[in-house]
C-alpha cells in the first residue's frame, strides 16, 4: 500500500438538525456545533482552530476525533484537503474546496433545494475526477454534528432498514429522538424527485458525488454516516460500489446500540476497522473513549488503520495522539 498515492479529503457541513436539543454532542452547546467542522478542518491541518479557541469538545470536555486523525497524518505524510459542502461557519485559517453547496435546514422542513443539491453533487463529482488525475486512492472522511440524523433519514428514503441502527457521539445514543424527527420528515415527503434533497445533508451528497468521479480505489472513512454515502452512491452510480469500503472505529463496531454491519450488510459494502485502544493513555479525555464517547469522526478511524497498513503500531499512533492532544490543550490555555 505505501506505493500507493493516497489523498485524504474532508467534507465539512452543517445542518439546522444539530440546534435541536439533544440530537448531538458534537459541540459544548447547540449553537456552537456550527462551528464544529470549522474547527474540525482548522485543527486538522494546523493544529490549532481559529473559529474557535482550542479544540472542539463534547459538553464534557471530551476532545473532537480530529486528534486521531491529526495524530495519524503526521504518521502517514499524506496529503489533506478540505472540501466545504455547506457549513454555516467556514474555516478562517485554511484553504478549502467550495462546491456550490450550502447548509443543509431542519430535515422536517426540507434540507436543501434540488437545484443545490444537484450543484453539490456535479461539482463533487468533478473535483472527484481531478483527484483521480494525481492519486490512486482517496479517504473520504466527515465532520457534520447531527449527521447520524440524516444518515438515518437517507438511508430510509433510499429503502433501507435504518430505524435503531444509526450511531451517536454520546454513550446514551438519543435513538428515540432520531427516529421522532426522521418520521417527521418522512412524513412530509410526497415527491420521490425530490426525496433525498429534502432529507439528506450537504456531507452526504458531496462525498457521494466526489466518490462518484474518482477513478480509483475509494474508502468512506467514518461510522454509519458513511453507509448513507455508500448507499446513494449505489443508487446513483451501482458500478462504483466494487470500490469502495468503509474503515471505521472498533468503537463504532463495537457499539451496542447502533449496526454498522447490518446497514453494510444490507447495501453490499464491506467494512473494515482500526484496533485502536485508548484504555491505556495517561490522558482521561481520551481514556473516555473505551466508554463509548464521541467513536469516529474527521476520518479517525479510517486514517488510523491506513497508519496501520503502513506499518504503524496502535502503541506509535497513541503516543503520537497523546503528543497531539498535548499541544492541543497547551495551545487552548
Amino acid at each position: 500500500m505505501p506505493q500507493e498515492r493516497v489523498a485524504f479529503i474532508l467534507v465539512i457541513a452543517t445542518t439546522d438538525v444539530s440546534m435541536i436539543p439533544g440530537t448531538t454532542i458534537a459541540g459544548a452547546t447547540p449553537e456552537l456545533t456550527m462551528y464544529t467542522p470549522a474547527a474540525d478542518a482548522e485543527f486538522l491541518i494546523n493544529g490549532k482552530c481559529d473559529v474557535i479557541k482550542g479544540v472542539p469538545i463534547t459538553p464534557d470536555g471530551i476532545p473532537s476525533p480530529a486528534i486521531i486523525s491529526r495524530a495519524s497524518l503526521n504518521l502517514t505524510g499524506i496529503p489533506t484537503f478540505v472540501v466545504n459542502a455547506g457549513a454555516k461557519v467556514r474555516p478562517l485559517a485554511i484553504p478549502f474546496f467550495e462546491v456550490g453547496g450550502e447548509p443543509g435546514k431542519d430535515i422536517r422542513s426540507g434540507a436543501l433545494e434540488m437545484n443545490v443539491m444537484e450543484r453539490i453533487l456535479n461539482n463533487s463529482m468533478r473535483l472527484g475526477e481531478q483527484l483521480s488525475r494525481g492519486f490512486d486512492r482517496v479517504i473520504i472522511g466527515e465532520s457534520i454534528p447531527a449527521g447520524t440524523t440524516t444518515a438515518m433519514s437517507t438511508l430510509v428514503a433510499l429503502g433501507y432498514n435504518a430505524f435503531g441502527k444509526v450511531s451517536s457521539a454520546s454513550p446514551d445514543n438519543p435513538m428515540e429522538l432520531k427516529e421522532k424527527i426522521v418520521r417527521e420528515a418522512l412524513s412530509k415527503v410526497s415527491d420521490e424527485e425530490d426525496k433525498i434533497a429534502r432529507l439528506s445533508d450537504p456531507m452526504i451528497i458531496s462525498a457521494s458525488g466526489i466518490a462518484q468521479g474518482f477513478q480509483g480505489k475509494i474508502v468512506l472513512a467514518g461510522g454509519t454516516q458513511m453507509t448513507a454515502v455508500a448507499a446513494l452512491t449505489k443508487k446513483l452510480a451501482p458500478m462504483k460500489l466494487k470500490d469502495m469500503e468503509i474503515w471505521t472505529t472498533k468503537w463504532i463496531v463495537s457499539d451496542k446500540s447502533s449496526d454498522i454491519l447490518g446497514l453494510a450488510s444490507q447495501i453490499g459494502v464491506k467494512v473494515e476497522y482500526s484496533p485502536l485502544d485508548f484504555s491505556k493513555s495517561k490522558f482521561e479525555g481520551l481514556r473516555v473513549y473505551e466508554k463509548g464517547y464521541v467513536k469516529e469522526g474527521v476520518g479517525a478511524g479510517g486514517l488510523s488503520l491506513f497508519a496501520i497498513k503502513m506499518g504503524f503500531t496502535t502503541e506509535n499512533i497513541l503516543k503520537e495522539v497523546e503528543k497531539v492532544y498535548e499541544e492541543a490543550k497547551n495551545e487552548k490555555i
